[in-house]
């Protein structure tokens, strides 16, 4: 667990389930995995195992929250206890409708206080750290005012670590994709926040696509760096190899991925699941080299056939194998 937030892949809603977890952590032993964003009210009222629910192998893991209400937020904390995460984060920097409806996300920008309130009633309840992931600022702010402010604030509350989206987000205007990509990076100012705050933990996320570029981070004097889409649309690039941050030489080919992911499907598919449900996430693990296109196109045309099975997975990794020793 120490370090483990050098690098870590960003939750990403629809994308980072388990089973896209579960992929991951066979390329990094170290990297620390987010769930998806969980409303409070669904851990309460909804179906928990599956909403909670994670393989044991997959630790160093956090699950991220959204909410609110400090009452609604602790029950949920008080609630995951029990699946033993590693670490539970508060959503401040979703900036979709949805989110802003329900006065949680990228919205609790405007109320710090409130903020406050929800931390320390999550800390109240929670054995593992509670961490923010927040935006620099949104809609008119100006980022080096709020975000000094919003940090001292919540850090009051005994919040200790801080992943910020080096990006505003614009509440009216843009959708949760363009937010994601048109507001301009702003690192020098979560640069600054890490000096104006030694004692915190502060990592930053927002266009990352490398480990080099990880890496620069890192050797700026940040705590860590958190990945999103490129962790998943090219894992092997960002993910095998990832522990030297750590100074450990883990690093299995994409091959030897695939290998160890096969016990793990047959355990789903004999349990009534789906292969697409896992393959889905698997689509980019060649990106870059030879007999890309061929994976990605057996997976995404097969895996959702009904019967579909093992066997897809054993062609389509021979068509890759294939194709790299004919480029060789």
């Amino acid at each position: 667990m120490q370090h483990a937030h050098r690098l870590s892949v960003a939750p990403m809603m629809d994308w980072t389930d388990r089973h896209c977890r579960y992929f991951h952590r066979l390329m990094t032993r170290r990297a620390m995995l987010y769930t998806e964003m969980v409303t409070a009210p669904a851990v309460i009222h909804g179906p928990r195992d599956r909403l909670l629910g994670f393989s044991p192998e997959e630790h160093p893991v956090a699950l991220q929250l959204g909410g609110s209400d400090p009452a609604e937020l602790a029950q949920a904390v008080r609630i995951a206890r029990d699946w033993n995460y590693d670490e539970i984060n508060l959503n401040v920097g979703c900036p979709s409708d949805r989110v802003q409806s329900g006065c949680f996300g990228a919205v609790l920008m405007e109320r710090p206080g409130l903020v406050a309130d929800c931390v320390a009633a999550m800390i109240a309840e929670s054995p593992v750290p509670v961490t923010v992931k927040c935006r620099i600022g949104v809609d008119e702010q100006v980022p080096e005012q709020v975000l000094p402010a919003f940090i001292e604030t919540v850090a009051s509350a005994g919040v200790r670590h801080f992943v910020i989206h080096a990006r505003k987000a614009w509440l009216q205007g843009l959708s949760p994709k363009e937010n994601r990509e048109i507001p301009p990076l702003d690192y020098p100012l979560v640069m600054a926040m890490k000096r104006a705050f030694p004692h915190l933990t502060i990592c930053i996320n927002g266009g990352i696509t490398s480990l080099g570029q990880a890496r620069a981070l890192l050797d700026q004097g940040l705590d860590g760096v958190m990945v999103g889409r490129a962790a998943y649309h090219d894992p092997a690039s960002v993910l095998i190899g990832a522990d030297a941050l750590w100074g450990e030489a883990f690093a299995p080919s994409p091959f030897e991925v695939v290998h160890q992911m096969v016990p793990y499907i047959a355990r789903h598919l004999e349990s009534g699941g789906r292969l697409h449900q896992i393959t889905r996430h698997m689509l980019g693990l060649f990106t870059g080299r030879p007999g890309a296109r061929s994976w990605r196109r057996a997976l995404s045309e097969g895996a959702s056939r009904p019967g579909a099975g093992l066997a897809l997975i054993e062609s389509a990794l021979a068509e890759v194998q294939a194709t790299g020793t004919a480029a060789a």
